[in-house]
């Protein structure tokens, strides 16, 4: 049933440390490199494009969005000689459940959180798949039966649900994938954007050329930093990513969402204490 209030953006904020273990743990990294990965890239796009299968590395280019040309392709396809996309999200999950297991601590094992995860469950696997390409990857897989591994498989669901989203409101600003890094990172006071840790090893006259189209579009002054029309792209991107996030919730009560939320608060600041936020 419609619920009174938007809540994919509460539901963002206490979910996304959940996923954030698989960037911000150890856990992860060691079940990466026990598969044979010899560095944390390999892994990474071995871990998150193994939902979508042996494809190009033009596909996962197209699905993942904010890389910049060429990056992709340096680990697609040739991961796939050291390991199969069954085994890589295995590693993936298996390695994000220790870490959860390990920050969560006492929290593992409670009522609050396999309610947490039931509901995070019924709310992943109910929204429309067209268009989105991880999500619906990720819908393609079993979920698990184990609550710490339902939780974080659920969060995962969501989280890529969110992103297909984003790169949809994104294309339709035509912002592209590093010129969403550029407003991100000015959005979040790193100024000079090209100093933003997921851009900053990009070739200079690459980032000087998407800084320049930025400025012709009149999103960015001759300082670097944004105009009131960025501002107001960047508000408008985020305000569509978190329209087109509801779905998932809809298939929740009112009553069902305050439980999920009282459920996750504890799990959350848990985790964000623990830098996986």
């Amino acid at each position: 049933m419609p619920h009174p209030e938007p809540v994919a953006r509460r539901l963002f904020e206490l979910t996304e440390p959940i996923s954030l273990v698989n960037f911000f743990s150890e856990e992860p990294n060691q079940a990466m490199a026990a598969l044979g990965f010899g560095n944390y890239w390999d892994g990474y796009f071995a871990g998150r494009s193994a939902p979508l299968g042996r494809v190009p590395a033009e596909v996962v280019h197209a699905a993942f969005y904010n890389f910049a040309d060429g990056e992709v392709a340096r680990h697609i396809p040739q991961v796939w000689e050291t390991t199969t996309p069954e085994a890589a999200h295995c590693a993936r999950e298996q390695g994000c459940v220790a870490a959860l297991n390990r920050i969560l601590g006492e929290l593992v094992g409670t009522a609050s959180l396999s309610r947490a995860a039931d509901l995070l469950a019924q709310a992943s696997t109910s929204a429309p798949t067209e268009g989105r390409v991880m999500y619906a990857g990720l819908r393609a897989l079993s979920m698990p039966e184990e609550p710490v591994a339902r939780l974080w498989h659920a969060a995962n669901m969501l989280r890529e649900h969110r992103g297909d989203g984003h790169i949809a409101a994104l294309v339709s600003e035509q912002v592209g994938g590093t010129e969403s890094h550029v407003l991100s990172a000015l959005d979040m006071g790193i100024h000079p954007a090209e100093t933003f840790g997921r851009i900053h090893h990009l070739p200079k006259a690459r980032l000087a050329a998407v800084m320049d189209g930025l400025r012709d579009r009149g999103l960015l002054d001759g300082s670097g930093h944004l105009t009131a029309a960025g501002r107001a792209t960047k508000a408008r991107i985020e305000s569509s990513t978190d329209a087109l996030a509801e779905a998932p919730y809809d298939a929740l009560s009112p009553s069902e969402l305050d439980e999920l939320v009282a459920s996750l608060e504890p799990i959350s600041r848990r985790l964000a204490a623990s830098g996986s936020a």
